[in-house]
């Protein structure tokens, strides 16, 4: 099968998040099971391993109203079956910091910028000569890519393709002006409140996506009820109803080679579901780096963006109570101001338990993951969420609100995994607390959860081949 993969990120070379994380590895996964993949992607100033890109010695034009856009296509060869095509552009992408936006905002220019990249992945197919079967789109930023293969390309060899768009969160859409339906050369009739790109008198490119595509998916079965009720949808959960027959819960894997207790190379000490004697070792480490005392009491993490989307907020209102009891905690993350503020302040008021990292470190958040021994994840809605998995994958007990793809990996009750909580409040996260020093406190209960959690199976294979089969049905139409 050929795949034509597009993503605005695609780690290691882009991210932000998780859609850089899956972008990265499903295609990687595809391409292991024999199919021939290439992904697309822009190619951004601030991009990484740059030294590994080389000229295809093809270019492409894309003709807006306003004036055309043009440029290379680079390519980075990852394997036999696997290829990332990066669309160069110095105006749209690479005179700029940032994905997205910087510290002013997001870009003004952000429909013409993603724009390019929905038409500039198909022409850049084109251009190679690579006729896919399966075109799988991602998020607000490729919405266009299924609306422009119904309307720009159903007279190449491309529109024999069938469409696939994940949404990987429903609350990032892509709104922008109506005056964009003119600006990029989108059909006036496109521009309708029913099956079309219209959403509350502005242009919703997400909604393209849903509304245009072969097929959608999204990253965890919860996830896909949950977006199709009011309280998650959005604006969308009408459109998603009608199109449910449609919709596929398709839950995300894990890295198990990079994320892998038994042979992460950021450890002091190894260690497996059978022999947790290297665990103690990863946590006098975490406590001595974060400059905290070592001793027997638990130690809580969290590594999170700091927003509301998180419950970081929940958190702040919870942790002062907490911090009553023996207890620690450590944490890295950054984002909202006032929820960076609210930590260091509690930091401060309570040095000898809570130390917060305002950042990101990939080693650290490794040696997080192995030496805590439970890891938070109060989300008001999480589409699937990747920590959860690796604390389990460490022998980190997580704590989740039980919610979108939370529940569908953590198992609670006295036979669980970990422990979850139904109401987001702060009595309800507070007694999760509890009840994981209820669990700490049992230390033969506490190694069976841990070693439950450590034999899960959250690979990329299983989820990759749920792919394959959704693709081949389509295929099969």
């Amino acid at each position: 099968m050929k795949i034509l993969f597009i993503s605005s990120e695609v780690a290691p070379f882009s991210k932000t998040g998780g859609l850089g994380d899956v972008a990265g590895a499903l295609p990687a996964a595809l391409a292991a099971l024999g199919h021939d993949v290439k992904v697309v992607t822009p190619r951004y100033r601030e991009l990484r391993d740059a030294a590994r890109l080389t000229p295809t010695g093809q270019s492409l034009t894309v003709r807006f109203p306003a004036g055309e856009a043009s440029g290379p296509i680079l390519s980075a060869r990852l394997s036999a079956h696997l290829e990332v095509l990066f669309l160069e552009n110095e105006f749209l992408y690479g005179n700029r910091d940032g994905l997205y936006g910087d510290a002013w905002g997001e870009f003004g220019d952000n429909a013409r910028r993603f724009g390019y990249l929905s038409v500039g992945a198909l022409q850049a197919a084109q251009r190679l000569g690579f006729v896919p079967d399966i075109i799988h789109a991602n998020d607000w930023q490729t919405g266009l890519v299924p609306v422009a293969l119904q309307r720009g390309f159903r007279a190449t060899p491309l529109a024999h393709a069938k469409s696939v768009f994940t949404i990987h969160n429903l609350a990032y859409q892509g709104h922008f002006p109506k005056s964009v339906m003119g600006e990029l050369g989108l059909p006036w009739e496109l521009y309708t409140a029913e099956g079309g790109l219209e959403f509350y008198d502005q242009v919703n490119f997400l909604k393209g996506g849903l509304a245009f595509s072969d097929a959608l998916t999204t990253v965890s079965p919860t996830y896909a009820r949950e977006i199709q009720a009011p309280e998650q949808g959005y604006g969308l959960d009408g459109l998603l109803r009608r199109r449910s027959h449609r919709l596929h819960g398709i839950l995300n894997g894990i890295d198990a080679h990079e994320w892998d207790p038994q042979a992460d190379p950021f450890l002091p000490a190894r260690f497996g579901p059978h022999d947790l004697t290297g665990k103690a070792a990863c946590k006098r480490e975490l406590l001595k780096r974060f400059g905290l005392p070592d001793g027997d009491a638990p130690v809580f993490a969290i590594v999170s963006r700091l927003a509301w989307q998180k419950g970081m907020d929940l958190l702040l209102d919870v942790l002062p109570t907490a911090l009553q009891a023996d207890i620690r905690f450590v944490g890295i993350g950054t984002g909202e101001g006032p929820l960076e503020e609210g930590l260091k302040a509690l930091q401060a008021r309570h040095p000898k338990q809570m130390a917060f990292h305002i950042g990101f470190d990939p080693a650290l958040s490794h040696q997080v993951e192995a030496g805590a021994d439970f890891f938070l994840m109060p989300s008001r809605y999480e589409p699937c969420g990747l920590n959860q998995m690796y604390s389990l994958r460490y022998g980190t007990v997580p704590i989740v609100r039980a919610t979108g793809g939370l529940v569908d990996t953590v198992e609670g009750g006295l036979d669980g995994n970990g422990i979850l909580f139904e109401t987001f409040h702060p009595a309800a996260l507070l007694a999760a607390i509890r009840r994981a020093l209820a669990l700490y406190a049992d230390p033969p209960r506490l190694g069976e959860f841990r070693r439950r959690g450590m034999e899960k199976d959250f690979s990329w294979d299983a989820s990759a081949r749920k792919y394959e089969a959704l693709y081949a049905d389509l295929m099969a139409e």
